[in-house]
């Protein structure tokens, strides 16, 4: 049986599947046939689905609700208020329950307080939603998009920073972690760590930059 944390004045259905570690706070509902990784959190008034898969380490804040035909991989943040949908032309009186459209939310991307989501699209790894905006088409790796509908403005890193000018080698760093970015045709990648590999424990707090973390493995290495 998984080691979760539940508030008492929420609830999860069953069957569900919750994983080690997550919490579910104040007043929300995990509905039956939802899936929910390792060491989620599931802030107040939260309401997942069934039929909505989750993975691990995802941060959803205050009065968000995940509908089905979502699928959100790990270490997704969502904030506060966000809004997801699944059906593109919903009407009260016409039943569309098996017609939801899936909308992805790739690894580590995040979606802003009060943004929506329409259905249909993806969101790419790393991405960045800003506050209030609406995204209709899907969204590049790294790539942080703002307004209504959502446009490109830009590249952000993995640590959530804008990326602005390239340095003498050519690449983009950023201003945290010291990682290194390209573009490759008509997408971002990180020269440093691959985009399916985790950030070093060293670079998950504070401002440890990819330099001196790699002059600590030489030192050790020695």
């Amino acid at each position: 049986m998984a080691d979760y944390f539940k508030h008492e004045s929420s609830y999860v259905d069953e069957p569900s599947e919750i994983g080690d570690g997550t919490k579910i706070w104040h007043f929300s509902h995990v509905q039956a046939g939802a899936k929910l990784g390792r060491n989620c959190i599931l802030g107040q008034n939260v309401n997942i689905a069934g039929g909505v898969t989750i993975g691990d380490n995802v941060k959803i804040q205050n009065n968000v609700s995940i509908y089905t035909g979502t699928v959100i991989e790990d270490d997704v943040f969502l904030g506060p208020s966000c809004v997801l949908t699944n059906v593109t032309n919903p009407r009260s009186e016409v039943v569309r329950h098996s017609l939801y459209e899936q909308t992805l939310l790739m690894r580590g991307c995040t979606i802003g307080a009060n943004a929506t989501i329409v259905c249909g699209v993806s969101v790419g790894r790393f991405a960045f939603v800003a506050a209030g905006a609406v995204v209709t088409s899907d969204v590049a790796d790294y790539a942080l998009v703002m307004g209504v509908p959502a446009r490109f403005a830009g590249w952000m890193s993995r640590h959530g920073h804008l990326l602005k000018e390239k340095d003498h080698d050519g690449f983009y760093r950023c201003p945290e972690s010291g990682l290194r970015y390209c573009v490759e045709g008509e997408r971002l990648r990180c020269v440093d760590i691959g985009e399916d590999q985790p950030l070093p424990q060293a670079m998950r707090t504070g401002t440890a930059s990819y330099e001196a973390l790699k002059h600590c493995e030489r030192a050790t290495s020695v």
